[in-house]
C-alpha cells in the first residue's frame, strides 16, 4: 500500500500493519527511518522540563518541522501530526500541551507568521484543510482552531481564551446517511481579519468572514460575516455597534 493511498478510517480495519497504521496517522508517510527519526526526537525531549527541555526542543524540533525561524520556544508535551507541513516563523512561542495537527493528503498544512502566542493547551487541527496565523497574532489558553478548507487569521489578532474557530465541520443530516459514516465539508473559507479582538468562549462558525479592527463579545456565536471595525455580541451575534478605526478595541468586551 502506498502512503498517499492510506485513509484514517482504514487505521481500526487492518488493511496495514499497526506500525504503518500509526506512522500514517502520525506523519502522513509509513515510511520506517521517517518514523524512527520522528519517535527518537520526541522521546529525547518532548516532555523534558526545564532549559534544557526548551534548549533540545529548539534543536530537534527542526528536524522535523517543514519550516522553523528564529528564536522559537517550544513548550512541553506538544503533539505534532505530520510535522512536514507545519511552517512556523521567527520570535513564535508555544505553549506547554499545545497540538499542531495538519494531517491530510493533499493539503499546504499549517502556516505561522512572526511573533506568534500560542497558548497553553490550545488546538491547531487540520482535516485535509490549510490553516494561516499571520504575524502577531495572539490567541489564548484553550482555544480549537479546525480547518477542513482554509482558514485565516489576520496579523495582530487576538483570541481570548476558550475560543473555537471553525473552517468546515458540516454534515448532511437529512439523507438518513449515518453521520459518522458522512465526511464532513465546508462552505469556507473562513477568515479573520487584521488587529480584531475575539473575546472569551466566542465561536465562529463554518464560511464567516469578520472584517478588520472588529470586536468579538465574550460567549458570542458568530453565525454571519461581521463588516470591518463592527463590536458584534450575542447568540447568534449582532451588530452592537460601529467603532472607529482609530480606537478599534476599547474597554467594553472582557478577554
Amino acid at each position: 500500500m502506498k502512503s498517499n493511498d492510506f485513509k484514517v478510517k482504514e487505521i481500526s480495519q487492518g488493511k496495514a500493519p499497526k506500525w504503518k497504521q500509526y506512522a500514517a496517522l502520525t506523519l502522513g508517510s509509513m515510511n520506517a527511518l521517517v518514523l524512527l527519526k520522528y519517535e527518537l526526537i520526541l522521546l529525547v525531549c518532548n516532555g523534558m522540563p526545564g532549559a534544557l527541555g526548551l534548549l533540545l526542543r529548539s534543536k530537534l524540533y527542526p528536524k522535523i518541522l517543514g519550516g522553523v525561524g528564529k528564536n522559537v520556544v517550544f513548550g512541553r508535551n506538544l503533539t505534532l501530526r505530520h510535522p512536514q507541513k507545519i511552517v512556523i516563523g521567527d520570535n513564535v512561542i508555544i505553549d506547554d500541551n499545545c497540538v499542531l495537527d495538519a494531517k491530510g493528503q493533499t493539503n499546504a498544512g499549517i502556516v505561522i507568521g512572526d511573533n506568534v502566542f500560542l497558548g497553553r493547551n490550545s488546538i491547531l487541527y487540520c482535516k485535509n484543510g490549510d490553516m494561516e496565523i499571520k504575524n502577531k497574532v495572539n490567541i489564548g489558553v484553550n482555544c480549537e482552531i479546525y480547518s477542513k478548507g482554509h482558514l485565516l487569521i489576520g496579523q495582530g489578532t487576538m483570541i481570548a481564551a476558550y475560543s473555537y474557530l471553525m473552517c468546515g465541520g458540516r454534515y448532511n443530516y437529512e439523507t438518513g446517511v449515518l453521520l459518522s459514516d458522512q465526511s464532513s465539508y465546508s462552505n469556507g473559507p473562513t477568515a479573520i481579519g487584521e488587529n480584531c479582538w475575539l473575546g472569551a468562549k466566542a465561536v465562529v462558525l463554518d464560511g464567516v468572514s469578520i472584517g478588520d479592527n472588529s470586536v468579538v463579545g465574550a460567549g458570542a456565536v458568530v453565525t454571519k460575516n461581521v463588516p470591518s471595525e463592527t463590536l458584534v455580541m450575542g447568540v447568534p451575534a449582532k451588530v452592537i455597534r460601529h467603532l472607529h478605526q482609530d480606537s478599534p478595541v476599547n474597554g467594553m468586551v472582557s478577554s
